[in-house]
């Protein structure tokens, strides 16, 4: 597909995607790039909340005259709210978590096995992407082989895609609810309002992914981060407590946060305004809450974060093959004490360098076997994407799935050379993206 002709599919696809309502504007788009291939079928697979699937997101709608007794029977990967259906697909090391892990375009020759209307069709999988974070991945079915320029063509009409989705989203919750392949508590609720819209963000200078795992009784963890034009300012916060009241918490912390941030004081400030906040909020009601964290803000053209401790876990630091906890003093949690000072520690970080901060939910005691300090050094060949999710399964795994409290990551990878740009035309750098599993 020539330049001239995918912009000018581009635009037929735009069309597409204004002329239709924001439920529909995904599944219009996703017709127009089917005719564009010659597909047989598209569907739009959206990446499901646990960071574990991807879910095929389908219209199903009945006839009016329609016997609910006619419809096929929901299969147990699969779950429906009125005329839309989800299913969900394990990422098990196939094409599609292939697609996920490596951004690049993945192609299925036909199995000859098959039979039936996908017999002899080629499975074309094009991760959806935007600035690393993984939005789900495009999937065509083919009648013939794509060459390499279908292949690139279906990368950035597959990029396009994920702009689509984040517009429309905001006025729909079927995407919200295609990714929640669990259900959700009130307090579950309050705490994913809390985290920022993108877990991920690539950036010449930097990656920086972050991971929540909630534990069965949601623990008040979160996480947050801003882009400026010279400073990246980011933040792990951990309330005390479980349920409900620890996510209210957890709110008022990190909306003090963001709206000192916001303001354009300093990180100090920024940390003392939340106490502040919390202090206040405990004295009117009589209630003795208090949030542990730390906060951060990388000065981009130096590489010199700034860290605040606030009676937390310290980070971890990566560098050059060693793996250690970052020498940062710890003052008061938050919200004890209206007078409580806090200090800053500033650390130079160093091309190469990938800076760890966690909650004590990674350090669980049913987890005391697991060498934190190993397992990051076992992710540094991965996307910190892909890295957060492997440390949180090893936690997983090493508590039985029983966590007992939130289990939060988030990672920094500095490269260095801010204001260069990314070696990308499809939402994410390719020297970045994790290798492919063997």
């Amino acid at each position: 597909m020539s330049d001239v002709m995918l912009m000018g599919r581009l635009g037929r696809l735009l069309e597409a995607a204004e002329a239709a309502s924001p439920v529909e504007a995904v599944q219009s788009v996703a017709r127009e790039l089917g005719e564009a291939f010659g597909a047989t079928e598209v569907s739009f697979l959206v990446a499901d909340l646990s960071g574990r699937a991807l879910v095929r997101l389908a219209h199903v709608p009945l006839a009016e005259d329609a016997d609910p007794g006619d419809t096929q029977p929901l299969e147990p990967n699969q779950r429906q709210a009125g005329a839309e259906r989800a299913t969900v697909l394990p990422l098990d090391g196939g094409p599609g978590e292939q697609a996920v892990r490596t951004q690049a375009v993945q192609v299925v020759a036909p199995d000859g096995a098959e039979d039936g209307p996908t017999a002899g069709m080629w499975t074309l999988l094009a991760p959806i992407t935007e600035r690393g974070e993984v939005i789900g991945v495009l999937e065509l079915l083919l009648p013939s082989e794509p060459d390499e320029d279908t292949r690139s063509a279906a990368g950035q009409l597959a990029h396009f895609m994920g702009f689509v989705v984040i517009a429309n989203r905001r006025h729909t919750d079927l995407f919200e609810w295609g990714q929640r392949s669990r259900p959700s508590s009130l307090s579950a609720e309050i705490q994913q309002r809390l985290l920022p819209a993108s877990r991920t963000c690539e950036a010449g200078a930097f990656t920086l992914a972050a991971w929540l795992e909630p534990a069965s009784d949601i623990a008040g963890d979160s996480f947050d981060y801003s882009l400026a034009r010279d400073e990246l300012h980011l933040s792990v916060t951990d309330a005390m407590g479980h349920g409900v009241g620890a996510a209210l918490t957890a709110s008022l912390s990190v909306g003090a946060l963001r709206g000192a941030r916001r303001r354009g004081v300093s990180l100090l400030d920024q940390v003392a305004a939340a106490n502040a906040a919390l202090v206040e909020h405990s004295d009117k009601h009589g209630a003795d809450d208090y949030v542990t964290g730390v906060a951060g803000r990388l000065d981009l053209e130096t590489g010199a974060l700034e860290l605040v401790n606030a009676g937390h876990v310290p980070p971890y630091l990566a560098r050059k093959g060693r793996v250690e906890a970052v020498d940062l003093p710890p003052d008061l949690p938050v919200g004890l004490f209206a007078d409580t000072g806090y200090r800053s520690t500033r650390l130079d970080l160093e091309p190469g360098d990938r800076l760890v901060i966690v909650t004590d939910g990674m350090l669980d005691r049913n987890a005391a076997g697991l060498d934190l300090t190993e397992v990051i050094g076992e992710t540094s060949a991965l996307h910190p994407r892909e890295a957060a999710r492997y440390m949180a399964d090893r936690v997983l795994a090493a508590t039985g799935h029983n966590l007992k409290d939130d289990a939060t990551i988030l990672l920094l990878d500095w490269f260095g050379e801010h204001g260069r740009a990314r070696t990308t035309v499809s939402g994410a750098d390719l020297d970045r993206a994790s290798a492919r599993l063997s």
